[in-house]
């Protein structure tokens, strides 16, 4: 079973890249695809999904504590990996696992797909198993500031910006602050930081 990939990216696509290792190249949906560039070199945890209709399908994570994250959403009762990966894209795993811990279910229903109901029943069903992969040490011990990050989420949806530039904006945050005990303003200077720097490059 293919556990690793690493090479350059071949084609990009709205939700998924072709990863070029040599002689064949495997088209595997990651977040925020759109984000990379072809021929940028690229390396992803894997995890291979088989649909009985439609056969394999690969998917790609950055960290392996994000593929982790993967793992324990579609482990839920009804939630395939379209659902994984929104979760990943709207909230980043860091983000994710501190709303399950916090039992924030205002977070997750924040997740394109994720009703109030199905947050509920999520946090029912993850919570301990959160609680057990922060001790196996593969996930960072969540922070408990998913409220600040909330907040940002909430001031950018006020100046319009769009959905998919919120949601890079909260993985963005969730990887890189949300383990430093930073103010509001500060969070929110880093998210305007990284949208422009966005922007520019376009």
């Amino acid at each position: 079973m293919l556990d690793f990939i690493k090479g350059s990216i071949r084609s990009v696509y709205e939700d998924s890249l072709a990863v070029d290792v040599g002689s064949i190249a495997f088209k595997v949906a990651v977040p925020f695809a759109s984000s990379y560039e072809k021929g940028e070199k690229a390396e992803f945890y894997l995890y291979m999904h088989w649909n009985q209709e439609q056969g394999p399908s690969l998917f790609g994570f950055s960290s392996e504590s994000e593929k982790e994250v993967f793992l324990l959403v579609i482990s839920c009762s009804g939630v395939g990996p379209k659902l994984g990966m929104a979760v990943l894209q709207d909230l980043g795993a860091q983000v994710f696992l501190d709303a399950v811990i916090e039992e924030n279910d205002r977070t997750l229903s924040k997740v394109s797909g994720i009703g109030v109901k199905k947050a509920e029943q999520m946090i029912v069903h993850l919570k301990h198993k959160v609680a057990k992969l922060i001790k196996s040490g593969i996930v960072v011990q969540p922070s408990g500031k998913v409220s600040r990050i909330q907040e940002v989420s909430d001031v950018l949806k006020s100046l319009n910006y769009s959905r998919p530039e919120i949601s890079a904006v909260m993985n963005h945050l969730g990887k890189n602050y949300i383990s430093k005990d930073l103010p509001f303003d500060q969070l929110i200077r880093h998210a305007l930081s990284f949208l422009s720097k966005k922007r520019a490059v376009r």
